[in-house]
């Protein structure tokens, strides 16, 4: 039997296309997750997992535990960054001497917390009423802590769906039309600097726009405590007479995306006759501006159209938004058209945080996932958009975990100290220096306010 810590019980192995090479394995004193060490510094140098430790209550009243919540905490959301989307890794991470030393405490001379743990902390410790809320809330304080030291004039907010697909009897599912699949159907609200301001865990049957308060009222309350600028985009799924009435009535600006119908198609009847002429090579576009009030409004509003002949194509394209911006209609569109970003942003969720591992039985186990899975995430992009140098700083979520989180290192202690040997040729020294450097900075005091 091998040893838990990994340590080779029979010395080394040898292959036989060279002799001259030996195998040895020691767990406790290599790792493959060196690059979460400098994660492990952005968050103490912003106070994020101390933050979630006030936040979040620990429902044993025993002295007995032998992992505190911000350790556990910080397993679980290294280990998502890690790419471990589960607790099935816990039991090998928890001998990870990276793992170790991120959550601190007693795991740095014993261990980490086992999966047996770990399930117990997400799907028992977490699972309370008051923490399913309090990890709701944990996403906007972080990002909180970012705008006191990077404080934002306006923010841009772009809502969307998406779907998990579930497998099984699980609660909550239904099958989706639209998707095709039986799923959930989470709702994300990003702002325009990737970070992932709310989201919500919702049955698969639901309308994409179904329960767009619950996520976007906390994070307006938030901003206008901080009295910044609201933009708000989205698209035709959340064309609803109510979304408009509560952004008009709170000040937000907006551009949401207008499902066409024929009174729309009729106020710009001159753009959709092909232009005179030969057909050019280029994509030729026109825009228009002009007031409409549909059935379900109570008032008109301005809808900006966009027309587009293809080379090649019968037919033009055709584009509607309904907003209360007061820019030209060229621009509105331009603005309109970055919402795609925030597709972007669920799809990096997707594939390097692996936020549809939803696979739980109970809904709420599966919603305590999506939201330490949204964490996560903020962790990544904060790494991204505040601690990356320039040459790198356009490194996706996928980029940066294979390139910077997934790099091997050999523990070796001296004395007092450990030492992390870390594989240069997995990333440069000087670009790991350039990144403590600039979160060394983030720790310098906060400029008071006037």
């Amino acid at each position: 039997m091998a040893h838990p810590m990994g340590e080779s019980e029979t010395g080394v192995l040898r292959v036989d296309f060279d002799r001259r090479l030996k195998l040895e394995f020691h767990g406790s004193k290599i790792t493959s997750d060196g690059g979460l060490l400098p994660v492990r510094e952005l968050d103490d140098a912003l106070g994020l997992t101390d933050l979630a430790g006030e936040h979040l209550v620990d429902p044993r009243t025993g002295k007995n535990g032998q992992h505190g919540m911000i350790g556990l905490f910080r397993q679980s959301t290294f280990g998502r960054l890690g790419g471990y989307e589960d607790v099935n890794d816990a039991d090998r991470l928890g001998h990870d001497p990276a793992m170790r030393w991120i959550v601190g405490g007693g795991a740095v001379s014993r261990q980490a917390a086992s999966a047996s743990q770990m399930g117990r902390f997400e799907t028992e410790f977490l699972a309370t009423d008051d923490n399913i809320v309090a990890l709701a809330d944990l996403s906007g304080a972080w990002i909180d802590r970012v705008h006191d030291r990077r404080p934002p004039k306006d923010v841009v907010l772009d809502m969307d769906s998406s779907v998990s697909p579930t497998h099984g009897d699980q609660e909550g599912t239904a099958y989706n039309g639209h998707f095709g699949c039986s799923c959930y159907h989470p709702l994300f609200l990003f702002n325009h600097m990737g970070d992932l301001e709310r989201c919500r865990l919702r049955p698969g049957n639901v309308h994409s726009a179904d329960g767009w308060r619950d996520v976007l009222v906390p994070v307006v309350e938030r901003y206008k405590e901080r009295q910044v600028r609201i933009y708000f985009r989205g698209d035709a799924a959340f064309a609803s007479p109510d979304l408009y009435e509560y952004l008009e009535a709170e000040g937000i600006l907006y551009a949401i995306r207008l499902p066409a119908n024929k009174v729309l198609q009729e106020s710009i009847a001159h753009l959709l006759r092909r232009p005179v002429g030969r057909p050019p090579k280029h994509v030729q576009r026109f825009h228009a501006s002009f007031s409409y009030q549909a059935g379900s409004w109570d008032r008109k509003r301005r809808v900006v159209a966009k027309v587009e002949w293809h080379p090649g194509e019968l037919y033009p394209r055709v584009g509607f938004i309904v907003t209360n911006l007061s820019r030209p209609a060229e621009r509105v569109v331009a603005f309109y058209n970055h919402r795609g970003t925030a597709e972007q942003y669920i799809k990096e969720g997707k594939n390097a945080i692996k936020w549809t591992r939803l696979s739980c039985r109970k809904f709420r186990n599966n919603e305590v996932r999506l939201q330490l899975h949204a964490l996560a995430y903020n962790l990544a992009n904060f790494m991204r958009t505040l601690a990356l140098p320039k040459e790198v700083e356009h490194w996706s979520l996928t980029t940066i975990r294979e390139k910077l989180v997934k790099i091997g290192a050999k523990v070796v202690a001296h004395g007092r100290y450990v030492t992390f040997q870390m594989a240069e040729v997995a990333v440069p020294r000087a670009l790991f220096r350039d990144i403590l450097e600039r979160i060394d900075r983030l720790r310098r005091p906060i400029p008071a306010t006037a």
